[in-house]
């Protein structure tokens, strides 16, 4: 007699399993995310070898030392993960299709493969032929990458033991399956039930490992949201395909600090590290127009100078627009109401629309005085001072609240040929005379001051 396959429903975005199906998700809360899998009928085991048991340690006994670092030759990306790859470490890198994320993980396989390292590149999606004629556009010629066009993770698993890789790089996570499960791959039990024994695999015998996932219409990655907690290092890809540049940015890393970015540019050859994207960001900026204002922002331990643009205009109808462009529409909302309250501007009557120049999404809130002096200024028709920065946070009071690591984005102001800036008057005490010396500094502790002593 034929046993009865048991099913039970996964929410796509937190993992969550139930037995029935219900229109909302009760772990996370997200509307209509339950679909139906089949569950095998014995537990699958995990095939990789984990090493020697371990044991119980009191905390001053665990032997502390230097993390060891594998450097690439591509030094943005060793700055972006902490100083370099890390072995055992597993890593997932998304991004919109077509972004960039094959072209990168392969120039870092050349880079890794030319310092004597065997890398195993697993390319799911694509043909050996096709990813040899990518490698071939990029110049990759090395004896040490080997590729591999497999889908099931127990023949993936083989050739691991046979070749016994430094570096594995797997294209893309959602088309890898095991046979043991019943679902399709791509759904949430294979990509967890994978990437666990990838997990494994990298733990247990030092490899480090690279998973390239899907991101969904949100641009998020695809799949439950416990892939991103089983990974050690998470990186996203931003920015426009109709732009060269592609910002890589960290938004988890257990080897090193989170926020970093960095920034390349899509040539010919592959992706060419940007060094200084102040300069990339400021060069097409024209200065003698208003709604303009120069903001140095904090990107990760990064400062970086970039543009914010405003453009307002009177309305024929009855409800304005509100258009953003890398930056959070309800901080925009915030700032519109801040300026109404405190200047008094009739902005209720005008279409506002504003853009961060270069591609970049902006979320820090030391960003909000840029941003608002972009406004008064597009809308009282007048420029700011070209050679002037400007940062703070805004307050529902009007207030100019304090902002993080004013030096150094002061720095980076004197750095990029700027004369002055205006920061919050409670950052005043922590600067020091030299850069008071080298570049002139302004306090201002509400919006109504910036706006005075600028437009």
């Amino acid at each position: 007699m034929a046993t009865k396959q048991k099913s039970a429903w996964f929410c796509n975005d937190c993992g969550h399993k139930q037995s029935k199906w219900s229109g909302q998700c009760p772990q996370c809360n997200q509307w209509n995310t339950l679909h139906e899998e089949l569950i095998a009928s014995t537990q699958s085991r995990f095939e990789a070898q984990t090493g020697s048991a371990s044991r119980p340690m009191r905390i001053r006994e665990v032997p502390i030392g230097e993390t060891p670092r594998i450097k690439s030759a591509i030094q943005e990306f060793d700055r972006l993960i902490g100083g370099g790859i890390v072995p055992g470490s597993l890593s997932l890198v998304g991004g919109d299709p077509g972004i960039g994320k094959s072209t990168l993980l392969l120039q870092l396989s050349n880079a890794l493969a030319k310092q004597g390292l065997t890398v195993l590149y697993v390319c799911g999606e694509e043909s050996v032929e096709q990813t040899s004629m990518r490698a071939f556009r990029l110049g990759i010629d090395t004896d040490n990458l080997l590729l591999l066009c497999e889908t099931q993770f127990s023949a993936i698993k083989t050739h691991i033991d046979q070749v016994n890789p430094d570096i594995l790089i797997v294209d893309s996570i959602q088309i890898v399956y095991k046979s043991e499960i019943a679902s399709a791959p791509g759904s949430v039990s294979q990509v967890r039930e994978t990437t666990t024994e990838f997990m494994h695999l990298a733990k247990g015998r030092g490899i480090a490992t690279f998973l390239i996932g899907h991101v969904t219409k949100a641009g998020e990655i695809a799949g439950p949201r416990v892939l991103e907690h089983l990974v050690d290092t998470v990186l996203y890809f931003e920015g426009d395909k109709q732009h060269n540049y592609r910002m890589i940015r960290v938004v988890k890393n257990r080897f090193g600090p989170t926020d970093e970015i960095a920034v390349f540019q899509m040539q010919a050859a592959g992706l060419v590290e940007v060094p200084n994207p102040s300069q990339i960001f400021l060069e097409e900026r024209t200065k003698e127009i208003s709604g303009s204002v120069i903001i140095p922002t904090m990107e990760g331990t990064r400062p970086i100078l970039i543009e914010a643009q405003a453009l307002v205009t009177e309305t024929v109808f009855s409800t304005p627009s509100r258009r953003c462009t890398g930056l959070d529409q309800n901080r925009l909302a915030l700032l519109l109401a801040v300026l109404e309250k405190r200047m008094g501007y009739q902005l209720f009557r005008c279409d506002v629309f504003v853009s961060i120049a270069g591609g970049l999404h902006v979320g820090e809130p030391g960003a909000d005085l840029g941003v608002l002096l972009a406004i008064a200024s597009s809308h009282r028709n007048r420029k700011v001072d070209s050679e002037t920065t400007v940062v703070g946070e805004v307050g529902l009071g009007g207030e100019v609240r304090s902002v993080t690591r004013t030096e150094s984005r002061i720095k980076e102001a004197i750095h990029m040929g700027f004369k002055r800036c205006i920061i919050p008057k409670r950052n005043l005490k922590g600067i020091s005379e030299e850069l008071q010396r080298k570049i002139q500094i302004k306090g201002v502790e509400f919006v109504e001051e910036a706006v005075n002593e600028l437009i």
